[in-house]
């Protein structure tokens, strides 16, 4: 019997490891819906991985005054390319949902349909991309919805170092978000390694002050191949420091020197957080439908893996010596 990706999750020893994408644009037919999926599925063939995570896009455009870099286009429902992907794939499927276009009811059948028709079984609920916009559905509500609901998902929430950066207070949002029922978080792109380390640093002291086990924290990272993917990835609210910035852009090969970029801030999170006894994830997602950038998730994969594997294993040793 397969195991739940919450059953895979229970081990605080090891990682868990997944590849991000988006479902197709809204005007995709069903056919090609499927080829798209496959041709994922085909990419991630030679990888080893956890399962998948499928992102709800929303219309941004409230949370910022710089128009977007890409223009914005809905997608398919999460719920119904997450069945799909599951169906082709065999994997685990997160869900997003982003509720503020709905009102309880709406959500209410969301969730049902998810369950029922979607086999959907994992979840992550996201609010309003801006506290300007005012929403039928507040985040709050949405979690005592899911609560009411009669089935149970294996619920996360969304860690934003960025937020925590300038209000210094994403450690008890996400202290508040387990109060809901969420049991893991998964960050947006880390492209500040230090705004990453302070947050959970933070979190894992106030865990510490309340008596509780820090959940699971998934760390996202995404290739940068572009000065227009790096626009978009600073439109989207990811902090990227200005010599880093400056670093990709100046490289003759700027997607590689991304991914350089990425496996050293990953090294430095893994020294800094690892001792701090928070079980860890790892998301890798193309914020394009480039070939070059989709090419260059797949190996930064392999490469960001397979780091903290051997961190996390090098842990285990140094804890059974220290106990022996």
């Amino acid at each position: 019997m397969k195991k739940s990706l919450k059953q895979r999750s229970s081990d605080h020893h090891r990682g868990i490891y997944f590849i991000g994408t988006t479902p197709p644009k809204i005007d995709t037919d069903f056919e090609s819906v499927s080829t798209i999926a496959d041709k994922l599925l085909a990419r991630l063939d030679e990888i080893s991985f956890d399962g998948l995570i499928i992102y709800d896009i929303q219309d941004e455009t409230s949370r910022i005054d710089t128009p977007r870099p890409f223009p914005f286009k809905a997608t398919h429902d999460s719920g119904t390319y997450a069945q799909l992907i599951n169906q082709k794939s065999g994997k685990p499927v997160i869900a997003y949902k982003s509720v503020a276009g709905l009102d309880e009811q709406g959500f209410n059948e969301w969730l049902s349909r998810a369950w029922y028709q979607n086999n959907v079984r994992d979840l992550v609920l996201v609010g309003s991309p801006s506290t300007q916009v005012t929403s039928s559905l507040p985040l709050n509500d949405a979690y005592r919805v899911l609560a009411e609901h009669s089935q149970q998902f294996y619920l996360g929430g969304v860690a934003i170092a960025e937020r925590h950066l300038s209000k210094k207070n994403e450690h008890i949002r996400l202290l508040g978000k387990s109060t809901h029922g969420c049991e893991y978080y998964i960050t947006q792109a880390v492209y500040n390694a230090q705004a990453t380390i302070d947050m959970l640093t933070s979190y894992a002291q106030e865990c510490a002050s309340n008596n509780v086990q820090p959940n699971r924290i998934i760390l996202t990272f995404s290739p940068c191949g572009s000065a227009k993917t790096l626009d978009f990835i600073n439109w989207l609210g990811v902090s990227v420091p200005e010599h880093t910035s400056k670093r990709i852009l100046s490289a003759a090969d700027p997607l590689y020197e991304s991914i350089k970029i990425n496996h050293s801030n990953l090294l430095q999170i893994l020294a800094a957080v690892i001792p701090l006894n928070i079980p860890l994830g790892l998301n890798i997602e193309s914020l394009t439908n480039r070939k070059t950038e989709i090419d260059a998730s797949i190996l930064m994969y392999k490469l960001l893996k397979g780091t903290m594997d051997q961190a996390l294993a090098q842990n285990q040793i140094d804890q059974f010596v220290l106990n022996k």
